[in-house]
């Protein structure tokens, strides 16, 4: 067990975190909503800390990032555990328990470098679960990794305080933010969670130069509101910009949401035009066949600078990262 980071010590042996919003207070031997941080006669620890669940190599895109280092794999890893207790979780198997009650294997920071690179992985994804439950190690994980020049890639739910974020960014290069709907009452009610330090981390990661990308699954008669819809994506305008990519998501009946029914594709791509006039320029549509929708567009003559198909480039038209017309397409290229 590793001593967490970002905690305070109270009186009669009773800890606070101060990881995420969540600000679990923890009397001895108790566990934390996320599952993965204890009080261990008055230290908090990770249980998490390189107990992984999960390995594997994945294509870049499944995360999904979209400009980021296209058509590239990327070294994927995994613990138990979440910040979130989300009604429609694809991996609550993982998620919803606790690092003992699911098999793992332990890897170093240093291991999981080594592998990546020995599998010619230009980054390291910290995913399928939620990395924020592992943070020490991923903190110590992508710093060793940065040293090596391999990317560091965060996949999260976004559930994080300031600070912590703060020096996280300064070792991860990519993000996929999942922006899981834009009212506090799914949040609240679906996810056991709230909205707002969801979107001030979005900020934060804006103000720090880190390159990201945002998912929306859209479930129906929970979240697929086109005027929330149309709300959200002003937001995004507003405050994060135009040049951020965002994925709608079809939504699978999956754990406790499965008496509803799947997207209906007219609605992704509903939403699709609603993100296109609110001046987002660069819009995807996941987890359903629809032609052209995986694809990139250069915002400016309109043309395909990127065409991709499932998890592998078919098409790439970017030089330096421009578009033959000259625009330049905002993101991480190769």
């Amino acid at each position: 067990m590793k001593e967490a980071l970002y905690y305070t010590k109270l009186k009669n042996k009773i800890v606070q975190c101060e990881l995420c919003p969540n600000l679990c207070i923890l009397k001895e031997e108790a566990i934390g909503k996320c599952k993965t941080r204890k009080n261990v006669s008055g230290k908090l620890v990770s249980l998490s800390y390189g107990n992984l669940v999960a390995v594997h190599i994945d294509s870049i895109f499944k995360k999904p990032l979209y400009h980021f280092l296209p058509g590239t794999d990327t070294f994927s890893i995994g613990s138990a555990g979440c910040t979130m207790s989300c009604q429609m979780c694809q991996n609550w198997e993982i998620s919803q328990r606790t690092p003992s009650e699911v098999r793992s294997r332990y890897f170093s920071p240093e291991d999981i470098v080594k592998v990546a690179k020995e599998n010619k992985c230009p980054s390291i994804s910290y995913t399928y679960t939620e990395p924020i439950t592992m943070y020490e190690y991923v903190l110590e994980t992508a710093k060793i990794a940065k040293k090596e020049g391999l990317k560091n890639i965060f996949v999260s739910n976004g559930y994080i305080n300031p600070k912590p974020l703060k020096e996280l960014c300064r070792y991860i290069d990519a993000v996929n933010i999942d922006l899981k709907a834009f009212n506090e009452k799914f949040y609240q009610k679906i996810c056991s969670a709230k909205l707002k330090p969801v979107l001030e981390t979005l900020k934060i990661l804006k103000k720090e130069k880190v390159w990201f990308e945002i998912t929306n699954l859209i479930i129906p008669t929970l979240n697929d509101n086109l005027k929330e819809i149309e709300k959200m994506c002003k937001w995004i305008k507003q405050n994060l910009g135009a040049n951020v990519p965002i994925h709608f998501s079809r939504f699978l009946p999956n754990y406790k949401l499965k008496k509803i029914e799947s997207t209906p594709e007219e609605t992704l791509k509903k939403a699709r035009d609603i993100a296109m006039k609110a001046g987002l320029r660069y819009i995807y549509i996941g987890n359903i066949l629809i032609p052209g929708a995986e694809d990139t567009y250069c915002p400016k003559c309109k043309k395909v600078v990127i065409k991709r198909s499932g998890f592998y480039v078919t098409e790439n038209n970017l030089k330096r990262g421009e578009c033959i017309c000259g625009e330049k397409i905002k993101g991480a290229w190769v």
